[in-house]
C-alpha cells in the first residue's frame, strides 16, 4: 500500500514530509463537523486527527515566538491532491489569537485516510469550501515583514478635514 506524503515547507526551522501514521504521533482530537456543500447539500462527518497549530509549531516555524504580533504576519497555504487551496492566517490557529481547532484529519467517520492523505478540517466555518481533502503540502509564509505602508488616496476610502 502506497501512503500519500505530506510536504511541510517555508519558513520553517525543521521542513517535513509526512504521512498520516506518522501524524498518529500528536495528540489526536476528535470532531463532529456539519457544513454546507454547493454540490451535496448538508455534510455531516466525524474527523480525528493532530490540530494544524501543534504540527506547525513543531517544524519551527521563523516568527520571534516573545513577540505575540510577529505571528500576525504568517500566512498557512494548504494545497490538495485534487487542485483545492486553503489560506488560512496563522493569527486562527494560534491559542493567543482566535485559537481555531483546524485539524489534520487521520479519518473520516472512522475511515483511515492513509492513502488519500489527511484533510484540512475547519470545524468553526459554515460552509466546507476550506476543508482540503488529500493534503499534499503546506506552506508557511511569513515574508510580509517588510512591505511599505501604503498611501492614502484622496476620495477612496479616506476622510477629508475641512
Amino acid at each position: 500500500m502506497t501512503l500519500a506524503q505530506l510536504d511541510l515547507t517555508g519558513d520553517l526551522a525543521r521542513p517535513a514530509r509526512l504521512t498520516v501514521p506518522e501524524l498518529l504521533g500528536w495528540p489526536q482530537h476528535r470532531v463532529r463537523v456539519s457544513f454546507e456543500c454547493a454540490t451535496s447539500g448538508t455534510q455531516v462527518h466525524r474527523f480525528e486527527g493532530p490540530r494544524l497549530y501543534d504540527v506547525l509549531s513543531s517544524a519551527g516555524p521563523g516568527f520571534d515566538p516573545v513577540r505575540r504580533k510577529d505571528r500576525l504576519r504568517f500566512l498557512i497555504a494548504v494545497s490538495g491532491a485534487d487542485g483545492h487551496h486553503a489560506l488560512l492566517s496563522w493569527a486562527e490557529i494560534d491559542p493567543d489569537f482566535a485559537h481555531a481547532p483546524v485539524l489534520l484529519a487521520v479519518s473520516i467517520d472512522d475511515t483511515p485516510l492513509d492513502r488519500a492523505g489527511p484533510q484540512l478540517v475547519l470545524p468553526q466555518d459554515r460552509c466546507g469550501a476550506r476543508h482540503i481533502s488529500g493534503i499534499r503540502a503546506i506552506r508557511v509564509d511569513g515574508g510580509y515583514r517588510s512591505l511599505p505602508p501604503v498611501p492614502a488616496t484622496p476620495g477612496l476610502g479616506s476622510a477629508e478635514v475641512r
